[in-house]
């Protein structure tokens, strides 16, 4: 049995979306066409050296108004219960969030994106770059998934069940 640790992390920016609550929010950024921007903290603007020539980059965010994490829980495109890393649910251990989204431009330390499928205010871990070549993975499969978007009976919109309404 692996022991628990314990680490310290810090928020590097905010990403600003026009979602305030999560009704609607796209449940992927990649069927989101939206546009928001992040608002990087100026002690990371040299971080941002090089980055323009990216098309799309990876951005991992913390789910700040996530409800108590599951550890089982019924996500948007299916109705049956899955284990919480068996799907993308805010509600989880450590609410990570991961997006690919299109870096559209960069003024200073504000970034320009679209596709955005955060809440307005959600703190900023980190940004990678997306490397096409490192990161696709042409025969990946996606498991229970894979029957629910075959048969496109479901919205790419999420609903308010797994947001925390208190931390407004």
């Amino acid at each position: 049995m692996s022991k628990v640790q314990e680490f310290k992390i810090q928020s590097i920016g905010i990403i600003r979306t026009p979602f305030k609550s999560s009704t609607d929010v796209p449940i992927q950024s990649i069927k989101s066409g939206i546009q928001g921007y992040i608002e990087l903290s100026e002690e990371f603007r040299d971080g941002l050296k090089s980055l323009s020539g990216f098309s799309h980059i990876i951005l991992l965010y913390w789910f700040h108004r996530a409800k108590a994490p599951k550890l089982q829980a019924k996500p948007y495109l299916d109705s049956d219960l899955h284990g919480i890393f068996a799907i993308r649910a805010p509600s989880r251990p450590n609410p990570i969030g991961i997006s690919i989204v299109k870096l559209v431009s960069i003024e200073g330390t504000r970034l320009h994106i679209a596709g955005v499928d955060m809440l307005d205010k959600t703190p900023l871990l980190d940004i990678k770059p997306f490397v096409p070549e490192y990161d696709n993975r042409p025969l990946a499969t996606s498991g229970w998934l894979e029957k629910s978007l075959l048969s496109g009976e479901h919205s790419f919109k999420a609903d308010d069940r797994f947001e925390n309404n208190q931390n407004q």
